[in-house]
């Protein structure tokens, strides 16, 4: 059984006034792995260099814009495949293991199906790149029903066809637990069902992305156990927002909650 490696997203989670590397310090003593980040810039580097020093990997960041309008629109296509060029060679500067995909919002006339083969078309131009780079393509399924109207990628089922219409071992799906949870339900059959094309997965309470202690409807404590038991080798990455002042002391929290 696999000891889960455990992530937390910089910008839910960082207090005001305190340094990187003091953070970065305090968290890698709870025992974490990993940080994450939501859309790099000039900062990545301190970022992924404090990272370093304090033992943990920058392990997920998005690798374009925006999933209102994403992969499923040829009109986007040029601009991502030139921001995903730029992500991966980033990626692959700072071992960064993954990067987020985003399928864009539901366009009139466009079916689901017809959605997912468009995005692939995109995908498979720059696959060739993640592979030689060792960067997993994380496609972010997202809620439609809250907090992300008609956004597509908002079943598992519609991010395994795109794996499949992929056809590479760096096509994966970022499995949001709060975003499938509002959606579908049946989280650990679900996650135990697509193992081998997750590469990466997103906590949060649900209802209120709060933090994923008992005031909230989910078991993470089972769905920790269930990952554990599949041996699932990738990062879980916390991406709530707390609401106790201290956040340290939820990072604490959610740490030991998911397994730790």
């Amino acid at each position: 059984m696999t000891k889960l490696r455990q992530s937390f997203c910089l910008d839910c989670f960082r207090p005001a006034g305190m340094t990187l590397s003091d953070l970065f310090r305090e968290a890698r003593a709870i025992g974490y792995d990993a940080v994450e980040i939501w859309f790099w810039d000039d900062s990545l580097d301190e970022v992924a260099e404090e990272a370093r020093r304090a033992g943990l990997v920058l392990c997920s960041m998005v690798g374009h814009g925006t999933h209102t309008d994403g992969l499923n629109d040829p009109e986007q296509h040029e601009r991502i495949l030139s921001e995903l060029e730029a992500s991966i060679r980033k990626a692959r500067q700072w071992d960064i293991p993954g990067l987020i995909t985003l399928s864009g919002n539901r366009r009139a006339g466009q079916s689901d199906a017809m959605g997912a083969l468009v995005a692939a078309r995109c995908l498979r131009k720059v696959l060739p790149l993640a592979e030689e780079c060792g960067v997993n393509l994380n496609l972010e399924l997202l809620n439609s029903k809250l907090d992300h109207p008609r956004y597509m990628a908002d079943h598992t089922d519609w991010a395994v066809l795109l794996c499949e219409l992929c056809a590479s071992p760096r096509a994966k799906i970022l499995y949001d637990v709060y975003h499938m949870q509002i959606m579908e339900g049946d989280v650990i059959a679900t996650l135990r069902r697509i193992a081998p094309l997750l590469g990466h997965i997103h906590t949060a309470g649900v209802p209120g992305r709060k933090d994923i202690d008992g005031s909230q409807e989910l078991n993470y404590g089972a769905i920790g156990r269930a990952l554990a038991e599949m041996d699932y080798p990738h990062f879980v990455g916390h991406e709530f927002w707390t609401r106790h002042d201290d956040r340290l002391h939820a990072l604490r929290e959610a740490y030991g909650i998911l397994g730790g």
